[in-house]
């Protein structure tokens, strides 16, 4: 308690920079994950943080791709992320000039540990693979999914095209680089679908790509085999075993 004391103490002497206030709020706990929890734990902050993670977006983006948030808590959300240092917000130049929102560079540091976390959570049975998917988490799942083994050796460059979200995906070396792109001229393979959740029978359920294509519009474009020797290698973790009925009785 005395240290508590001081630290106030500290934190309120006069032209003194302070924090905002954060660690504590929720939980009366100095464990570092509570504490991550405490920061970017309220609803929605991960999901606007997730469609940050490829590059700098408009308001109007990040509410069109979140059509569940409202203007109201989108902006607060936003402007808690800025103020906890996760994100910064600034102007295009001429003569786009428009406001855009981007993560700090400690705010991308956030990446290895949602994909962690996705890892973790989709290995259970109730996961729904069918709800709603951003184009962005499509793409960010393709870096959470990624078999090393199966990558090695390989080389491609492959486009994306989901209407209003291009992208372009680089694999060498057995890593993956995913960035934003408006053309996809040069690319080895294109894959062209009306909702980026269309690639997730074919990347992760390993279905047919003829029988894909005909349940959910994803179309295949220049190298064929290039781009299936791509999509297969990506993988997701096995499931855990479901919960014994019996044993909750």
């Amino acid at each position: 308690m005395k240290f508590q004391n001081e630290s106030n103490a500290r934190q309120a002497e006069p032209g003194t920079a302070t924090a905002p206030s954060a660690h504590g709020r929720w939980y009366a706990d100095a464990c570092a994950a509570s504490f991550a929890f405490e920061l970017i734990g309220e609803r929605w902050s991960m999901h606007v943080m997730r469609e940050l993670m490829l590059g700098a977006r408009r308001f109007s983006d990040i509410r069109a791709a979140l059509p569940g948030i409202s203007a109201k808590v989108l902006t607060e959300r936003l402007a808690r992320l800025e103020e906890l240092g996760v994100l910064i917000r600034r102007k295009l130049p001429p003569p786009a000039a428009s406001q855009v929102y981007e993560l700090s560079e400690w705010g991308y540091m956030a990446e290895p540990f949602m994909q962690e976390l996705g890892r973790w959570s989709v290995r259970s049975p109730l996961h729904d693979p069918t709800l709603p998917l951003t184009s962005v988490s499509a793409m960010l799942s393709l870096r959470t999914m990624l078999d090393p083994a199966k990558a090695a050796g390989l080389a491609a460059r492959i486009g994306f095209d989901f209407g209003a979200d291009r992208f372009i995906a680089e694999l060498a070396h057995g890593k993956l680089a995913i960035r934003r792109a408006e053309d996809l001229a040069g690319v080895d393979a294109l894959f062209r679908a009306p909702a980026a959740g269309a690639i997730l029978p074919l990347f992760y359920g390993k279905r047919d790509p003829d029988e894909v294509a005909a349940t959910t519009g994803l179309s295949i474009h220049g190298d064929r085999d290039a781009a299936l020797r791509f999509a297969a290698v990506f993988s997701l973790p096995p499931k855990i075993a479901p919960p014994d009925d019996t044993a909750m009785r």
